[in-house]
């Protein structure tokens, strides 16, 4: 693997960063960007090399001694390939190349897809991932492993492994009918013969088997002070969010009520001073497509119905995270169609407005598929994402880029 440092002046740094953008396999770009006594710094890097297999939906962690640990499905397709496996890759502490892939979780004869990474308060490992079962998204099977010997080399040594069985009451159905009428629309097509979309969704949601079934990982779990662990989960079936509760650092889980409206899913959660959580969300739903938001304010139980934000979304997961610092940062595809572009912007005002914003790549349209972001923010401050990333004739690999709040800030 290659590694190039190069300090820029303020009148270079469009072009030198366009040539990055054009990539090299196995290549890490370290960038200090210097102007007026401040430095900010960026690097990026694949962590395999370009392969034939479908690979997407990335996690990453840091673990108590600052190695970085990363995981993603791979296969030849996704719910339709039987042979999709959850691998990882470690990058430990002071070292510039990822290590070789290993297998996280496989299930024979299933795709297995949407692996999250979390570490507890206890400092134990989780793995949360999806089994689809009948290769359809609706009736996939929520699992997760456990370990509290993941430090070595390979893959963690994994102590437990279940199900998580969810099983909303009759307030979910109550929930979603009472939902649709605050996020109705008079202005969508109807016929007499057709059934309303509301009315469909409603009638699955007194189907037991239905609401306890299909609920899906994406986004990485949310810790309140409290201790509670909320997991964002969502349902292709249902075309909309929830989360699952646990206050007992993971051992058990109960579902909030339903994040009410339509196409929301894939809840990435923040959190205000005051208290109040904030899920923002991809939209699968009625154009214009924008990231849709929803809050609560008894700590992720109930949510208010769903509204539109004025922030483009192709229908593509987002992510945020609450910096050190106080503000927010999303990572999000700021387009209505294609996910050639990939943003990252911050807030100082919790959301009101995202004052800066830089690229972490951009392509024209059909060059370049950047996609399903994960940040965290590492105990020494610097931010960390890695998403999927496909190439116009290569089949893809995932990213892994690393910057600091100053460089979202600085001059582009």
């Amino acid at each position: 693997m290659r590694t190039s440092r190069i300090t820029i002046k303020k009148s270079s740094r469009v072009l030198i960063l366009m040539i990055l953008m054009l990539g090299t396999t196995g290549m890490v770009t370290e960038i200090s960007a210097s102007g007026k006594g401040k430095k900010t710094s960026y690097e990026e890097q694949y962590i395999f090399p370009f392969q034939s297999k479908h690979v997407h939906s990335s996690s990453i962690v840091e673990l108590p001694n600052g190695d970085l640990l990363s995981c993603w499905f791979e296969g030849s397709g996704e719910r339709s390939a039987n042979d999709v496996a959850i691998m990882g890759a470690r990058l430990k502490k002071g070292e510039k190349e990822w290590s070789k892939t290993f297998v996280m979780a496989d299930t024979p004869g299933h795709p297995d897809c949407n692996p999250v990474l979390f570490l507890n308060k206890e400092g134990k490992l989780f793995l949360f991932w999806i089994v689809v079962q009948a290769n359809k998204w609706e009736t996939s099977v929520l699992k997760y492993r456990t370990s509290d010997n993941f430090l070595g080399d390979g893959a963690p040594k994994w102590d437990w492994q279940d199900v998580i069985l969810l099983k909303p009451d009759d307030n979910f159905a109550k929930t979603i009918k009472e939902g649709f009428k605050k996020v109705g629309r008079d202005d969508l097509t109807w016929a007499e013969y057709a059934p309303k979309y509301e009315d469909m969704i409603y009638k699955a949601a007194l189907d037991k088997k239905k609401r306890e079934t299909g609920w899906m990982t994406r986004i990485t779990p949310f810790v309140l002070e409290s201790g509670r662990i909320l997991l964002p989960l969502y349902s292709d079936g249902f075309n909309m969010s929830l989360v699952a509760i646990s206050d007992d650092n993971g051992e058990t889980w109960t579902p909030s009520l339903p994040i009410v409206g339509r196409g929301n899913i894939q809840p990435a959660i923040v959190q205000k001073k005051d208290g109040t959580l904030v899920a923002y969300m991809r939209d699968n739903g009625d154009a214009p497509t924008r990231i849709m938001i929803s809050e609560s304010t008894d700590e992720g139980y109930s949510w208010t119905a769903v509204e539109k934000t004025e922030l483009l979304n192709p229908g593509a997961s987002v992510d945020a995270i609450m910096l050190k610092s106080g503000r927010w940062l999303m990572v999000y595809n700021d387009l209505e169609n294609g996910r050639n572009s990939l943003a990252v912007s911050l807030s100082e005002d919790e959301g009101k407005t995202w004052k800066y914003t830089r690229h972490l790549d951009k392509m024209a349209d059909g060059e370049g598929s950047f996609a399903y972001p994960t940040a965290i923010q590492a105990k020494d401050g610097k931010i960390h994402v890695t998403y999927s990333y496909h190439l116009k004739g290569k089949k893809g690999t995932i990213k892994h880029v690393a910057f600091t709040e100053k460089w979202v800030k600085s001059p582009k």
